[in-house]
């Protein structure tokens, strides 16, 4: 489930932000290219939440 929903909340707003960019620069919008980019940004979570080390809880005496 988290995959699904890291995907989509990245779908949702990768087009929110090529949608008012678009817009700004008075280029039309482009759904396809909204979906790629979406895609490599949601990879990308993916591999630098691996990556990054988890903090080891502290031992209490």
């Amino acid at each position: 489930m988290a995959y699904f929903f890291t995907l989509f909340w990245t779908f949702l707003l990768t087009h929110m932000m090529a949608y008012v960019v678009s817009s700004m620069n008075g280029v039309p919008y482009e759904f396809m290219t909204a979906n790629i980019i979406a895609v490599i940004v949601t990879v990308l979570l993916f591999v630098l939440g691996t990556i990054i080390p988890k903090p080891q809880p502290a031992e209490h005496q």
